[in-house]
């Protein structure tokens, strides 16, 4: 069924916050959005998985169901209400998939016309999908009441080869539900960077085959896992018709002229092409297929030289090497610092309030830039009055440190307290461990420290929010079960210096900004004295380490070897202090290992 010479196909493209794991709930959302705009709108189109939440890990095959279970709970059909396309874990034949399901609404029913289960499952970073579900092993297009669709997730979309399979199967319009996590909120760009390269992935396909893209995507956060959204539609000619904001639940409508498949494949006629050259391309496919697996030997490197010429290839390594890492160039680590700030208050707000069902949180205030940010974020995600930033000095601290805290209690308006450490720490110091060495007592008071916001979180029905940024993480500078204890941290995928940036843009003091980094856990003793390197000079180096680059590359490179020596000699020295207690795995059920449910299940 074409969509050509007909009247315009009104799409919703909805952006969803799914409770994880609570599919009643889910199902009401749905409902209510198909009965606020459904009238308006001729199709709804539902992110990747809006059932359950995406990240279920272990949880997926308790939430798997048939098309026709979901249909049933569904239950009506409104009267002239939209065809709903639906994301969703899937039961079938004895098997569980990540799969989108096409309902067409009709005498009162949603009726499944077609189910696409995900063909690429990301299993890399942070994507584990592959154990979890099935890959689809089926692609096809399909007819509608609204024309004939296609339908693929996320990644599905990335390889340019599932699009054309479509369009060459008569599929006009391409829905792609979604669950995109966002990352790279980098500086000079108004979106995410994962968020922005799905631009140029979508109008590919859409131009080269005349068809039209559409992309719903998940909004919230699931374990940290920021879905910022920016569902977006794209016409046959490359051109949006229509681009949600960033973390707002809602629907973003798309008008699809139908006209403009037939002018723009008059003007490029690319598919036409492709539908000739197919039977080539068929074999072509079935050679390269079974190339796969041989070994190619690849050119040798002298052979190459003499074909492209010496300089030729010296110049362009140097041209790669440019791109690369440069000593005393920080720019990478530049963020765009208002859409950081929305997306940590989003994190906040959604991982302490929607998520755990808090409305309070409590930090402790040191006077430093750290847990200066936190509070500030807190502050504009909760309000004040839900904020309570605890001063816990020790005999040791510093009384800049004291003033400095209560400076961003009460720049910030949040609720103040002040509780001293000391007698307890030193209760325990006279009783048992008189001569305690400074390190042993700076840890100490640390750890008392965590152990009185913890009480204090429960006095106040609060949950503790951490303060520990990226640079130190990966470090190890911290006491363990102290500092990295509490369950909820928005800067701890920020390096330092991308703190102290952050800190500025929020209008943190500049006292606490500027003042040298220290943990005041032993008097006069900064971060820099302890560490051998500044974080100015950290900070790029860890970012390459964990970019791939060995130190051998970043010495070659003209960073300098003592200093990559330190950071190297760190990170690798301090991986257990970022995991959990290491269990004697002894059974096929072992938690973290076997057992596996998200954390905010």
């Amino acid at each position: 069924m074409s969509l050509r010479h007909s009247s315009p196909l009104v799409a919703g493209l909805v952006q969803m916050k799914p409770r994880k794991g609570d599919v009643r709930a889910n199902l009401d959302r749905i409902g209510s959005l198909v009965a606020d705009t459904g009238s308006d709108h001729d199709l709804l189109v539902f992110p990747e998985t809006c059932l359950t939440g995406y990240f279920l890990q272990g949880a997926v095959a308790e939430l798997a169901f048939s098309a026709s279970e979901v249909a049933d709970m569904l239950g009506t059909a409104p009267d002239g209400g939209p065809d709903l396309v639906v994301g969703f874990y899937e039961r079938h034949r004895r098997q569980v998939y990540n799969s989108v399901v096409y309902f067409s609404a009709s005498a009162g029913r949603y009726l499944p016309l077609h189910v696409h289960r995900k063909m690429f499952l990301p299993t890399y970073g942070l994507f584990d999908e592959a154990r979890f579900v099935e890959p689809g092993r089926d692609l096809r297009a399909f007819d509608t009441p609204l024309g004939r669709m296609g339908m693929l997730i996320c990644e599905d979309v990335w390889h340019s080869l599932t699009a054309a399979v479509l369009a060459l199967d008569g599929a006009e319009v391409v829905l792609v539900p979604s669950a995109s996590p966002a990352r790279g909120f980098v500086a000079g760009s108004d979106r995410p960077a994962s968020i922005r390269r799905w631009d140029p992935i979508l109008e590919g396909p859409a131009m080269e085959h005349g068809v039209f893209v559409l992309v719903s995507q998940l909004v919230g956060s699931e374990g940290g896992k920021l879905f910022a959204g920016g569902s977006v539609a794209i016409a046959p000619d490359g051109t949006t018709l229509a681009r949600a904001p960033l973390f707002e639940e809602g629907v973003v409508t798309a008008v699809l002229d139908r006209t403009a498949i037939d002018r723009h494949r008059f003007e490029s006629p690319l598919l036409s092409d492709l539908e000739q050259q197919l039977p080539n391309l068929r074999d072509a496919l079935g050679r390269a297929g079974r190339r796969r697996g041989r070994d190619a030997a690849p050119a040798p490197a002298d052979e190459e030289e003499s074909r492209t010429g010496g300089g030729a290839v010296t110049a362009r390594r140097h041209r790669a090497a440019a791109h690369g890492p440069v000593p005393g160039d920080a720019s990478m680590l530049d963020l765009n610092l208002e859409l950081t700030e929305r997306a940590l208050v989003e994190f906040i707000r959604e991982e302490i309030v929607r998520r755990r069902g808090f409305e309070k949180v409590v930090i402790g205030v040191s006077g430093g830039v750290d847990s200066a940010v936190s509070l500030c974020l807190a502050v504009r995600a909760l309000g004040p009055e839900n904020v309570t930033g605890l001063r816990l000095p020790y005999a040791t601290s510093s009384p800049e440190s004291l003033e400095h805290a209560a400076m961003v209690l009460e720049a910030t308006g949040a609720v103040g307290r002040t509780l001293d450490i000391t007698a307890s720490v030193d209760g325990y110091i006279a009783r048992h461990e008189p001569d305690i060495s400074p390190l042993r007592r700076g840890n100490l008071a640390a750890r008392f420290r965590a152990l009185t916001i913890f009480d204090q979180s429960a006095l106040l029905r609060a949950l503790p929010l951490g303060t520990g940024n990226k640079s130190e993480r990966l470090f190890g500078y911290y006491t363990w079960h102290a500092d990295d204890s509490p369950p909820v941290n928005p800067l701890g995928d920020l390096f330092k210096t991308q703190v102290w940036a952050l800190a500025r843009h929020l209008g943190v003091p500049a006292e606490i900004v500027e003042k040298p980094a220290s943990a005041d856990l032993v008097q006069g003793i900064h971060d820099h004295d302890e560490l051998g390197i500044s974080y100015h000079d950290a900070d790029p180096i860890l970012h390459w380490l964990l970019r791939g680059y060995s130190p051998s590359d970043l010495v070659r490179r003209g960073f300098e070897e003592a200093q990559v020596d330190i950071v190297w000699s760190r990170l690798n020295a301090t991986h257990w202090k970022r995991e959990l207690p290491t269990v004697a795995v002894l059974s096929s059920t072992a938690i973290r290992e076997s057992y596996l449910r998200p954390v905010d299940y």
